[in-house]
């Protein structure tokens, strides 16, 4: 049997707060109500846990999971990219946040291995197309494949495709939904720049889905679907989410389901022995000094490590790595985050029949029941 290692996570935000961090910064100017400025998010943190550090190296803000790569070494890492990197001055009109990290601080991401960074979410075009424009050709001088947004709809459309040392492949398709806050007119069509939006949970989408799959799929890859769905807050899925996601594996053939767009991990199922990840939670992010959300153990992250026989595209094993944010940092979780989570994680995987069991200090082994 061969297999293919995957990491796995949710919404990597790397700009405002934490772009102010790095040597070269992003105009700090934002367009968020009373908050005025990015730097104010690193203020608000510094209020809450203690001063943070200025002109810090692209390596800082993953800590302790660096050394989790080392020791794991996974054959690809797949995040969900929630920002923009650009110096563009076009913040789209009415939204609510506008996230940003200057291009001179892509290397943060080369820094950690990223393979693929997934586009089709709800901050990519926070400053207008230009900013994406920008995005794509910073990841594309990083060597970093992206899918799920692009100048045009086909664009869009098209996997990442990662090669594998065994000659496999792995093909990222990734999409995005207006219910995780992504604006209707960002879908991008033959004409138009902009994200691979996805419009329903329907058979109909199922359907489009898989003749995507059929265009780019050979025998021996491995396909995963990575979706920004649902809401921000919340463990309860969409009505009809669950459905969609078992046709996306029994008829659209897709292998491992990479769920985003919660700011916590919710439930994960095991469906035909393929994985459903229905969210990652946030993996980086400058909330830390935002009140609220206490309930959802909004200061933690999660390191999705998965096995896969690339064979058959079935799931041989999960291991989750609690990590907790400080000073926009990721370091191991305490004992009181791996009691919580492990209370919460049984409770929400009860729905889907699955557990966790801890098996040392660091980890989270995710089981049938």
């Amino acid at each position: 049997m061969t297999t293919v290692s995957l990491f796995l996570c949710g919404d990597v935000m790397t700009g405002r707060g934490v772009d102010q961090l790095f040597a070269t910064p992003s105009v700090p100017t934002l367009h968020e109500g009373p908050i005025g400025s990015a730097l104010d998010y690193v203020k608000l943190a510094e209020r809450k846990t203690g001063p943070i550090s200025r002109a810090v190296s692209h390596a800082y803000i993953w800590g302790d999971a660096l050394e989790e790569f080392a020791l794991r070494r996974p054959d690809a890492r797949i995040i969900n990219l929630a920002t923009a990197i650009t110096t563009s001055e076009d913040a789209w009109p009415g939204k609510r946040a506008h996230h940003r990290m200057h291009p001179a601080n892509t290397a943060c991401l080369a820094t950690a291995g990223v393979d693929c960074a997934v586009l089709a979410n709800n901050h990519v075009l926070d400053w207008g197309y230009a900013g994406l424009t920008d995005t794509l050709a910073a990841l594309r001088m990083a060597g970093i494949e992206t899918a799920g947004a692009g100048h045009d709809a086909s664009e869009a459309a098209r996997p990442a495709i990662l090669a594998l040392p065994n000659q496999g492949r792995i093909l990222v398709f990734a999409f995005t939904m207006e219910n995780a806050g992504t604006p209707h007119k960002w879908m991008a069509t033959n004409k138009r720049a902009g994200v691979n939006l996805l419009r329903d949970f329907s058979p109909a989408s199922v359907d489009r889905i898989a003749r995507q799959i059929a265009k780019f799929k050979r025998k021996g890859d491995l396909v995963v679907a990575s979706l920004h769905w649902g809401v921000d807050w919340g463990y309860d899925l969409e009505p009809g989410q669950q459905a969609f996601a078992h046709g996306l594996i029994d008829e659209a053939g897709v292998d491992v389901i990479h769920g985003h767009s919660s700011h916590h991990a919710k439930g994960i199922e095991f469906h035909a022995g393929k994985l459903i990840l229905y969210g990652c939670g946030d993996f980086v992010n400058d909330y830390e000094g935002i009140c609220g959300h206490d309930e959802f153990g909004a200061h933690l992250a999660l390191m999705y490590s998965l096995t896969v026989d690339s064979d058959h595209g079935r799931l041989t094993d999960l291991l989750l790595v609690p990590l907790r944010r400080r000073h926009f940092q990721l370091r191991h979780a305490h004992e009181i985050d791996f009691c919580w989570l492990t209370e919460v994680l049984n409770r929400e995987d009860l729905r889907f029949g699955t557990c966790v069991t801890r098996l040392n200090r660091d980890e989270f082994r995710v089981l049938a029941r």
